[in-house]
Formats: C-alpha cells, structure tokens, sequence
C-alpha cells in the first residue's frame, strides 16, 4: 500500500526542517545553499544541547567541510558548507582528493585518489602548495605534513599524499575573496555570508579582481546556460538559442531512440552524463533548442534573466556558455 510512503514523502517536503524554501537571490546563494551542511533537524542535535566541543573545526574538516562559512549567532559551527573538492560517497561520508607521492615525487599522471576521514587519519599528507620543482619532486629537506589529527614534519620521501589544491579546504563563497590568507578569520566569515546577499544588476560588471573560481561557480549554479554538444549556432534571439549538432557528434548521440521533444529551461544541469541532448526532432538530432528565462521573479524576488553571449553562425564546443544570467558577464 503506497499511503505510508506517500505520508513520509509529503513531510519531509511539507514540514520537514530540512526541507527549505531555496534561497535565489544570486546564483552563488542558490549554490551554497544546495551545498550546505546541517547537524540539526530530525536524528539530529538541537541548538540548545550543542555545547563547544561539536560546533569547533576538527581537523577531519580538512579538504570536506568549510571551517570558514558558517552563520554567526545560535546556529555558529552546526550549519556549514561542503568545501571545493569535496564530495558526499555511496555511504554518506564526506571525500576529498588526495595526489599520490612516490618517493618524494608527486603523481600528477595518476587520478588523485578521494579518501575519507578515517582513511587518511594514518597517512602523512602534505597541503596543495607546496613546492616542488619542474619533475614534481617536493622540494626541502623538511615537509609540514598532517598526520593522526596533528602537525609533523617530514622528509619529502615519508609524505605519502599531497592535497590537490590550496582551496579544497574552503567553500566555494570563501574561495571568491581574493587573498583570503591575508584575512582574519572573523571578517572572511562575514565576507562569505554576505556574498550571498548582493542582488542581481540590470547590467552586470565583471570584478576587476577575482580568484578564478568565479566561472566554475556561475557555470554550476545552473543560471548560466551551458551547450551541451559541438555545434554551430543557426539562430539566436533574447528568447531561444539554437544549436546545430556537428555530423560527429551525431553518429555519437543517434544510437538512442524515441528521444521526445522538450525544451531546456533554466536550473537545468548539463553535467557531463550518458543522457542523450534534448532535441527538437526525432534520432538523429539535428538541432538543440535551448529557452532562454526572460525577466523571471525569483524565490526572493530578484530578477532571472538570460542574455545570449553567441551570434548566429558561431562554432561552440561542449561546455561553452550559451547564455549569461542575472549576476554573470561574459
């Protein structure tokens, strides 16, 4: 009998604490709050019971949990966010990256290998900047490495990991202030919070200082749209954006059938995955029709709205932004 399962589905989504009204008012708001971390609500603490000790950064939290972003007031330490590099595993830990070191020798041909707490808890792993030379050998007599929740240093040949990169420890709102390192801690926390609370422009401005995360945010924010395939642009005006699919490209997407009609939206992802483009006719598809969102009222009444950055007859790759949204230029 499906009433029971429908009963728990209609409340955690009706009145669940976990289940929250999105917050849009830019897309780097949406994004946090789609990546944020809570140790309250239901099988969880109340903010009462939660003494010191479970509020404070542990350095499990390296590489998985921002020890930056965090809401000031009552609820300090229990909501975070995940950070950069991390990612939630099949069994709902937190995983971050890892490159192997050989001999003192970083293995940038190799995948960088994701571990959990507990995995990396007896391994000597070294911070992402460290330097090393034009082979990869760390350079130094001595490391500063992690290892068993503390500080040591090593010899290059012990260091066992090297973190991938210096801001895998931070949320992606933290990873926008340039020269985060020369902030306090206080005021970077402040900075991070308020980011989300800029509203949306009618002409957007790029920053004249950034730290290169600022593309991949927008990008995976879904307010920007993204092609999906090679192509040549056929058409383009303020509503829709059309993209001819190149002959290889094709042969790769014809092998599925009965592909139906429909149309992309904003807030739809184009992560790289095995679904096939959405087409406007039947195998093989010819062209991709994207809809642009025009003048939208968002969830905290801000303005959603897509311009197209291509003009007709341009060659786009896959990946490539189609469409700005209401917080990006270019």
């Amino acid at each position: 009998h499906p009433k029971p399962l429908v009963a728990a589905i209609k409340e955690f989504f009706g009145s669940s604490q976990l289940s929250q009204f999105m917050d849009q008012t830019n897309p780097l708001a949406e994004l946090t709050h789609k990546r944020r971390l809570s140790a309250l609500g239901p099988g969880g603490l109340t903010r009462e019971r939660a003494g010191f000790a479970v509020r404070d950064i542990h350095p499990s939290h390296y590489g998985r949990i921002c020890p930056i972003e965090t809401p000031e007031g009552p609820n300090a330490g229990l909501i975070g966010s995940l950070a950069t590099h991390a990612r939630v595993n099949l069994y709902g830990f937190l995983e971050t990256p890892f490159r192997p070191v050989e001999n003192g020798r970083v293995r940038f041909d190799v995948q960088p290998v994701y571990m959990t707490a507990d995995e990396e808890d007896d391994l000597r792993t070294a911070t992402g900047d460290i330097p090393l030379d034009e082979n990869g050998y760390i350079k130094g007599p001595q490391v500063p490495v992690r290892y068993r929740q503390d500080w040591a240093t090593t010899t290059p040949e012990q260091v066992d990991y090297v973190a991938v990169s210096p801001v895998q420890i931070v949320s992606v709102a933290t990873s926008m202030i340039p020269f985060l390192e020369h902030d306090d801690a206080n005021r970077a926390l402040m900075g991070s919070n308020m980011q989300r609370q800029a509203v949306p422009l009618l002409k957007p401005e790029r920053p004249l200082v950034g730290t290169g995360l600022e593309a991949q945010g927008a990008r995976d924010s879904g307010m920007v749209i993204v092609s999906r395939t090679d192509g040549d642009v056929v058409y383009v005006d303020a509503a829709e954006i059309r993209v001819r699919v190149r002959e290889q490209e094709k042969e790769d997407h014809g092998r599925g059938q009965g592909d139906t009609e429909k149309n992309v939206k904003l807030g739809d992802t184009f992560s790289p995955s095995p679904r096939l483009p959405i087409t406007s006719s039947s195998s093989p598809p010819k062209e991709i029709r994207y809809v642009l969102s025009k003048y939208q009222r968002s969830n905290q009444d801000t303005c959603l709205n897509q311009k197209p950055l291509v003009r007709t007859g341009e060659k786009v790759v896959a990946g490539q932004v189609l469409a700005d949204g209401s917080s990006t230029e270019g």
